[in-house]
C-alpha cells in the first residue's frame, strides 16, 4: 500500500472515529432527563427558611455540552422570579443572567446520568449548593439545596417539580 493510500485511510479512520465520538454526545446528551419544563410541586417541598414560593417552573434544556436553565416565577413575597444561566459541567464558572438575589454565579457538575451539582456564589463567595436529580422514571426532579443565603440565613430546602 502506497504511502498516499495509508493517508487516507488514515485521515478516513480519523474522520469517522471524530463522527462517532462526537455523535455519542449528542445522543447521551438528547437523552438528559432534565430536560423539560418542571412545575414546583409546593404539596411535596419543603423550605427552611421559608417563605415558600407562590409557584416556580424550571425549564432546562441542551446547550453545546451542557445545559440552559430558566427560572421563573413568584416569590413567596409577590415579587417575580426571573433569572437562569447556560453553561457545560467543567467546573468553570458561569454568570447567572437575570435577577437571583443568592448568585451571581454557578459552577456546574455531572455526578452521574441522572444528578448534578450546582454551586451558587455571590461576590465570590459560596452561598447555595444544590444536589439535583431526576427519578428513575423521568417524571420528577428533586433539588436538595443547603448552605446561605444573601439574607445570612441558614438554608435547607427540598425542592420537588413535577415533569410537565
Amino acid at each position: 500500500m502506497s504511502i498516499r493510500m495509508r493517508r487516507r485511510c488514515l485521515h478516513g479512520l480519523l474522520a469517522g472515529t471524530i463522527m462517532v465520538v462526537f455523535g455519542s454526545v449528542g445522543v447521551a446528551q438528547s437523552n438528559d432527563p432534565a430536560y423539560g419544563v418542571w412545575k414546583l410541586n409546593l404539596a411535596k417541598s419543603k423550605f427552611s427558611p421559608g417563605p415558600a414560593p407562590k409557584e416556580l417552573t424550571l425549564t432546562i434544556q441542551a446547550a453545546g455540552p451542557g445545559r440552559e436553565v430558566a427560572v421563573s416565577g413568584v416569590a413567596g413575597d409577590g415579587t417575580p422570579v426571573k433569572w437562569g444561566y447556560s453553561g457545560n459541567f467543567d467546573g468553570k464558572v458561569v454568570r447567572v443572567t437575570g435577577d437571583n438575589p443568592d448568585a451571581d454565579v454557578v459552577i456546574l457538575k455531572r455526578i452521574s446520568a441522572n444528578a448534578t451539582r450546582t454551586t451558587y456564589q455571590k461576590s465570590f463567595k459560596r452561598t447555595l449548593v444544590n444536589g439535583i436529580s431526576v427519578s428513575t422514571d423521568g417524571k420528577t426532579l428533586t433539588v436538595a439545596q443547603q448552605g446561605v443565603n444573601s439574607k445570612r440565613e441558614t438554608v435547607k430546602n427540598t425542592l420537588v417539580f413535577d415533569k410537565q
